[in-house]
Order: structure tokens, then sequence, then C-alpha cells
């Protein structure tokens, strides 16, 4: 074990309304494989809505973003709210619509989406400690609006790119596996399915931006 220790963000538990399942189990293989560990956090918050994840209607139910995400972490996880960075050598935020919708209001309310003060925290106490933040998929949106002046991706979408340089951003386009590493910021980001990716791609993304976030700490 490197003795290093990650801390990561989780916003439920399914792409269309949580955490991507994909990228946060491969995330934390990868931090495993390459002998660091982890502590999963979520907000203790209901969830936007609850979808359906076979035909992508909204359920009427409720759900807790804290509860949803210990599915993925096994019960191994704490409340967002406790989160100190001093404690964490890097943090990483698995992406999924949760990230959007539940860290923050980007899905919908246009320019004048924010980020939950818990998510924006975090971001800013690693950031000012100069410590690295890893982000996949829809994710790195977050840095942008936190971070602003950072270099980043989110794979070739025009579009989300186009609202990341709004930002202040600088968003270079990425193809599957690959990674931006800014270097100054110590950021690390990869599109993972904001590309039409297979989950053995996505594998590729999560081991190599946690090889960048490790590679900085040494």
């Amino acid at each position: 074990m490197t003795g290093k220790k990650i801390a990561v963000i989780l916003s439920g538990c399914g792409n269309r309304d949580g955490a991507e399942i994909h990228e946060s189990t491969l995330t934390l293989l990868a931090i495993h494989k390459h002998g660091a560990d982890y502590q999963c956090f979520a907000p203790d918050m209901i969830q936007h809505h609850v979808l359906n994840h076979l035909t992508g209607e909204e359920m009427v139910e409720k759900r807790n973003v804290l509860i949803e995400s210990a599915r993925i972490a096994r019960g191994k996880i704490r409340d967002l709210q406790k989160f100190q960075a001093v404690e964490f050598d890097g943090l990483v935020i698995p992406g999924g619509l949760g990230a959007a919708k539940n860290l923050s209001t980007y899905a919908f309310e246009g320019s004048g989406w924010t980020v939950l003060e818990d998510v924006a925290t975090a971001i800013r106490s690693m950031a000012l400690l100069q410590k690295p933040i890893g982000a996949l998929c829809i994710a790195p949106l977050l840095l942008a609006k936190i971070l602003g002046n950072v270099d980043l991706t989110i794979g070739n979408d025009a579009n989300t790119a186009k609202k990341l340089v709004t930002m202040g951003a600088r968003h270079f386009n990425t193809d599957h596996g690959e990674v931006v590493i800014d270097t100054q910021n110590k950021i690390i980001t990869t599109p993972c399915y904001m590309l039409d990716a297979r989950v053995d791609q996505i594998a590729i993304g999560a081991e190599n931006v946690v090889k960048a976030m490790l590679e900085m700490m040494s």
C-alpha cells in the first residue's frame, strides 16, 4: 500500500439520477489496484428525482442520496458534511447525471446553475491545499464552476465544451481512456460515458485518472 487515501464523492446510484455505477466501482478498483485506499462520501439529502432505468420515466418515490450511494460503497460511506481535506491526499468525483442533478443544479437551471455547498467546499479545500482532484464524465463541470481557470475534458461534445469555456475553463477534446492533466492546478479529467463507451474503456479512463493523481502525490 502507498499509504495514500483518496476521497470519492458519490451522487446516488445509477447513471440517470445518481452516480454512474461503472465509473464509481472502476475508480474504487483502480485506487486499490495501485496501492492506495479510499473513503466514499455523499450528501445526506433527498435526490432530485427517481427515474426508472428501464424506461427513463420518473417514478413517484423519494430516495436519499447518501443511502443510495451506500449501495455502491457497501455501506462504508460518510456524510459529505464530515469531509475534511486534511485527512486525504486526493479527491475524485465519478460522473453520472447525479453530478448534474444532486451535486449541482446544472441539469435544470441553465446559466444560473449552482453547485451544492458541501461539494463546493470539498473542491475548494482540496485545491487550496494543492491536492489532486480527479473528475469523470460530466463531473468536470463542477470543477469548472468552482475553480474556473483550469484545463478539463468532457470528451468531444461541442455544446458542453462551450459551457465549460464560458466558466473560464479550457477544454480539450479527448477519446476513450484519455485524460487531460492540468499540472499547475492538479486537476485530472477523463470523458468516460460522455462518449459512446464500453465498460473496458471506462476502466482504462478511471485507472488513468487514479494513476495520474497518485503520481502527483509522490
